[in-house]
């Protein structure tokens, strides 16, 4: 028989082994537990990337989006993917030269911008949002994938990416290219449900300084980071901003980086941007294009938009040469003159880091290697090919001809100089 003592004893056991166990499942990396990140259905569904999906637009307001589309104002649509009905998503065009550029062209070939719980709280198995990406200024249907496929073989964090046929009202409309929009999906897919924050810095002017798209620690206002906090993804408490300004600050001083960055995570950013010399980015004039991640003050950039990367981009170049063979061998520790890159303190300071600099250039030679040297990229290109050129065949609305886009992939397959 045990005396009520010892049951006492093993009832207050038993009660702080299950407040415990409480407080792990609540706080794991307190207890240095890597969260198990739960594989959203649409990762195997949409976005196997081993083929071309097929996407039906049902819309009585597609014309009308059409007709208004520098307004990016969402219509009404039911989506038919891969023969699974969606009722209610909203849909707009999405762009802004290449929206400006494909109205003046009168083309109603615009990238597009699906928003699964626009209209109420339904997604695509798990997925919020995602783009269509049209293939602006890119003959070869490539850019952009070769891009995400860099990202994704650097081991970064990578938005989903497919082809798919994509019809309206019954109408085949040609080839996009669909990529999971960096929203609350993307985020708690990569970083768990305790995630941090997410930012798209942009600009509202661009004549103006703005120095917070250029992540340069101004004071410690938030009112002087607009063009950041009035980009947040979620809702940053005062705390969240408060980490996210220490950190501009820590990186802006250029010491103790690794107290405001995660430096391997940045690195590989700058491996991607430069190698695809993607100037409409934090490397080129305008310095926008990505997205910031801060969690616990340490900040990550996540690249994104790379539709005029590969040396396509020409604003703030006084005089654009047309000249692949430079663009190729663009240098990769001053991817940008000293009075743009002097003012991008990520970039800047990073690279004044000795230690820092050796990462970088050690794994950008792992990089070309595994990538390039040992028929990866060659083979991936290949197969890329084979898989859409019957749907760029039939693509009624493509900017270029069958045969151009032929010649693209081809100059695509032969974008690594050689060593002679």
């Amino acid at each position: 028989m045990i005396k009520s003592k010892n049951i006492d004893i093993f009832a207050i056991i038993a009660i702080m082994l299950a407040i415990l166990i409480s407080l792990i499942f609540i706080f794991p990396k307190y207890f240095n537990i890597q969260e198990l990140h739960h594989e959203p259905a649409y990762v195997r569904k949409l976005f196997d990337n081993t083929y071309v999906h097929r996407i039906d637009i049902i819309s009585d307001d597609w014309d009308y989006m059409i007709d208004n589309a520098m307004d990016e104002e969402y219509v009404l649509a039911d989506l038919v993917i891969d023969n699974e009905a969606f009722d209610n998503v909203g849909i707009r065009v999405k762009g802004n030269n290449s929206k400006r550029l494909t109205h003046e062209y009168g083309s109603e070939r615009y990238s597009l911008k699906i928003e699964f719980d626009h209209y109420n709280d339904d997604t695509y198995y798990g997925l919020d949002k995602m783009s269509l990406d049209a293939s602006f200024q890119d003959n070869s249907y490539l850019k952009t994938w070769i891009s995400l496929d860099m990202m994704k073989y650097l081991g970064m964090k990578t938005p989903l990416f497919s082809y798919v046929d994509v019809y309206v009202n019954g109408e085949n409309h040609g080839l996009f290219l669909a990529i999971e929009e960096m929203e609350e999906a993307f985020v708690k897919r990569n970083y768990g449900n305790d995630h941090g924050q997410l930012y798209k810095p942009d600009y509202k002017s661009l004549n103006d300084l703005n120095y917070d798209i250029a992540l340069k620690y101004i004071d410690d206002n938030v009112e002087s980071y607009p063009n950041i906090f009035d980009n947040a993804k979620f809702n940053p408490s005062s705390e969240d901003k408060k980490a996210l300004i220490d950190a501009l600050e820590i990186v802006t001083n250029g010491e103790n980086l690794e107290a405001a960055i995660n430096v391997e995570s940045i690195i590989k950013f700058f491996i991607l941007e430069t190698f695809v010399v993607n100037l409409d980015s934090y490397i080129g004039h305008t310095g926008h294009n990505y997205f910031l991640y801060e969690e616990d003050g340490i900040l990550e950039m996540i690249p994104w938009d790379h539709n005029l990367a590969f040396g396509t981009y020409c604003l703030g170049m006084p005089n654009p040469i047309n000249d692949s063979s430079l663009i190729i061998n663009y240098p990769i520790d001053t991817p940008n003159s000293f009075e743009i890159m002097s003012n991008r303190p990520m970039f800047h300071e990073v690279m004044k880091n000795d230690e820092y600099f050796k990462m970088y250039y050690e794994l950008y030679d792992d990089f070309i290697t595994s990538y390039f040297e040992s028929g990866y990229f060659d083979g991936m290109i290949e197969d890329t090919y084979e898989m859409i050129k019957e749907y760029v065949a039939k693509d009624r609305t493509k900017f270029c001809t069958y045969d151009e886009f032929a010649l693209a992939k081809k100059n695509d397959s032969g974008i690594l100089p050689s060593k002679s």
